[in-house]
């Protein structure tokens, strides 16, 4: 039995019948991490020793009683941008390259109250900035299905590292995509909540009001347990949604029928491979073989989303990155003459290119001048993109989309093209602006093994649908029996 192979519930279900202890789990983990990042370079910070010290308490007070809970000892990774009081948490920047976080975020207090192991903070786009890792200030993580692509992004790190068996599963943070993308590149399953599911409290932010903590993970099982123990109203974060607490993994129900999904023509359009087009419509296929009804739709909305996307993240991301100053907790340039040429070098001299780019981009449509032409047009439009997708879910269930244009492209091949790289988000950041839930699911792979992911989109609050959509459609087709990474380009 391969340990890392297992999903999370595989792993309880090992606890429980005492074929496992929660120090052999997370001893597989650490060594497999040993053997694998080098190539992989998921982690920006690893956590061996940390990890095997606190998988050796929880097992010691499990074993006397004084502690019960189903996932303690259950090992995790966290993206780099959430913070870990006593951990690093760099955003993937030199800006915040030793910061050190004095308090954890509500996830994270949350996980630890069920005595989960953290086995490091995941590798990401600066400042979660990008669609590739390629922006990360410390590594380019690879994709394990080939380390020559790249795993998508901002996530990347926490996806490549679930897809590679390093972690049972993560958390990831989603602005436009930046769950649904990478699992899509890395053929795992990730989760984009309804926004003000999952407190935002220590989630370092990008754009507030697009920003969602989500679960990345081996199946859609582990999908609706960790979203279980992450969800949840918290006064601390004023977008939060005081909501009756749900378990997830009751609408696992393996039954589509009569379920009503709709399938917007226009997310099928011109610049959207072949390759994925025709799996996707052997996915839809399966669905109407479950009993779903299916039904081609017009909802005009992709050609409008990304410009406004664009707009509105880089407007907030020019306003929250602005307390990165070199005066309080991040890097500051050691030669200055006065306070503004501090301000001047240090932002220059720690920010890299993407994100000066947004900062830029933002505060020039925040601007005397171009405010009403730019950013209030936006926020118009962003009203008329929530309102079609509420006309759509007058009359359906669920709409169904590729997650990405694409599968995962090479190493380099868009760095240099910003535009390029916007353009592969077409698919997802509609999602965003109207605050709905969306997951993305692998349905198959490409003509060089590369995987392609589905995604399936809910109304607001309605993840238990897209969950058990998600659910069935991954039971019928069996993607993880059927295929796994072969880590081609050099790792054996």
């Amino acid at each position: 039995m391969n340990i890392t192979d297992l999903t999370v519930h595989e792993l309880q279900e090992k606890l429980k019948n005492k074929e496992l202890t929660i120090t052999d789990i997370t001893r597989a983990y650490t060594d497999r991490i040993k053997e694998k990042d080098p190539e992989v370079q998921a982690f920006v910070t690893i956590l061996t020793d940390e990890a095997l010290k606190q998988a050796q308490e929880v097992q010691a007070k499990v074993e006397s009683g004084e502690i019960t809970g189903e996932f303690a000892g259950i090992p995790i990774g966290i993206k780099d941008n959430l913070c870990t009081k006593g951990i690093k948490t760099t955003c993937a920047s030199k800006m915040l390259e030793n910061f050190v976080s004095p308090y954890d975020a509500t996830v994270i207090e949350k996980l630890n109250k069920e005595n989960m192991i953290d086995l490091g903070k995941l590798n990401m786009d600066e400042f979660a900035m990008g669609g590739s890792t390629e922006t990360s200030y410390f590594a380019k993580t690879k994709n394990p299905w080939n380390l020559n692509r790249v795993p998508g992004g901002s996530s990347g790190g926490s996806a490549a590292a679930v897809a590679a068996n390093m972690v049972p599963w993560a958390l990831g943070s989603d602005t436009g995509g930046s769950i649904r993308q990478p699992s899509s590149f890395c053929g795992v399953v990730g989760l984009k909540p309804t926004y003000g599911l999952v407190s935002r409290y220590g989630l370092v932010a990008f754009a507030s009001s697009l920003d969602q903590i989500g679960p990345i993970t081996k199946d859609v099982t582990d999908s609706a347990m960790l979203l279980n123990l992450i969800a949840g109203y918290d006064e601390k974060d004023t977008t939060s949604v005081n909501l009756e607490k749900k378990d997830y993994t009751r609408a696992l129900k393996n039954d589509v029928k009569g379920l009503k999904i709709a399938v917007p023509k226009e997310f099928f359009g011109e610049g959207i491979n072949e390759e994925v087009k025709s799996k996707l419509y052997e996915a839809i296929e399966k669905y109407k073989e479950l009993g779903a009804e299916v039904k081609e739709i017009s909802l005009d909305i992709a050609q409008y989303a990304l410009a406004t996307y664009y707009i509105i993240a880089c407007a907030e991301a020019s306003s929250n990155l602005g307390r990165f100053d070199g005066i309080r907790y991040t890097y500051r340039t050691p030669e200055f003459k006065d306070l503004k040429e501090i301000y001047k070098k240090t932002r220059s001299e720690a920010f890299g290119p993407e994100v000066k780019r947004r900062i830029i981009l933002g505060t020039y449509v925040l601007s005397s001048g171009y405010y009403d032409a730019y950013y209030k047009k936006a926020q118009q439009v962003r009203t008329l993109v929530t309102n079609e997708f509420n006309k759509v879910f007058e009359k359906y269930d669920v709409i169904l989309t590729p997650t990405s244009p694409t599968v995962a492209f090479g190493i380099g091949e868009k760095s240099n093209n910003p535009l390029e790289m916007y353009l592969a988000d077409i698919c997802t950041v509609s999602v965003n602006i109207a605050g709905l839930p969306g997951i993305s699911i692998p349905c198959g792979v490409d003509s060089e093994g590369m995987p392609i992911g589905m995604q399936l989109i809910g109304n607001k609050f309605c993840e238990e649908t897209i969950l058990n959509v998600a659910y069935t459609y991954e039971q019928a087709t069996k993607f993880r029996e059927n295929y796994r990474p072969e880590f081609k380009g050099g790792v054996k």
